[in-house]
């Protein structure tokens, strides 16, 4: 890896320089009349990012957070059982993103939901102190903060075979998606 081509994405520029750039209409030019380079963000498997094991294309900024140590993302009946969920919200594996917090240990919500871009948040078996959201709020209930909508559930495997609790997910999913 070469040092002097380290590509950073344009948030971690954005919190080293908080208060030294400055984002005009014009394109800003450096002191020998180079233009600027606006950074990219590079894809999830490149070398300057910790490489993001995830299901899905996020296509809606819809994150999916689970834990599980006994597959990468999630074990086939438990994605069955979620696509099934994700279906009735009129939404697809490409709509979301699935990330198994088993696969990225010390990860924060500030990490996940900054590289998501989410917008909802479903935590099935993450209490939300674990996720390092700074606030305690009770399963099944939709919790806006930082410009996301944060719900936590039980886990799927629990959820699956309790027609009471899928009851209580299915109204808070529809509140949620404005179904």
């Amino acid at each position: 890896m070469d040092l002097n081509k380290i590509e950073l994405p344009a948030s971690v520029i954005a919190d080293l320089y908080p208060s030294s750039l400055v984002e005009n209409d014009t394109k800003m030019t450096n002191k020998r009349q180079e233009p600027l380079v606006e950074p990219t963000i590079p894809d999830p498997g490149s070398a300057n990012l910790p490489a993001w094991k995830f299901l899905g294309n996020n296509q809606k900024n819809v994150l999916v957070v689970l834990e599980n140590s006994s597959s990468v993302h999630l074990p086939d009946e438990e994605l069955s059982f979620l696509t099934g969920i994700l279906g009735a919200c009129q939404l697809s594996l490409a709509d979301v993103a699935i990330v198994n917090l088993h696969q990225h240990r010390g990860v924060s919500y500030r990490e996940l939901t900054h590289y998501f871009k989410s917008r909802i948040v479903l935590l099935f078996a993450i209490e939300p102190a674990s996720f390092g959201l700074p606030m305690h709020f009770p399963q099944y209930q939709v919790q806006p903060f930082n410009g996301a909508s944060f719900l936590y559930a039980p886990s799927l495997k629990d959820l699956e075979n309790d027609r009471v609790e899928k009851s209580k997910l299915w109204v808070c999913l529809k509140r949620l998606f404005n179904l």
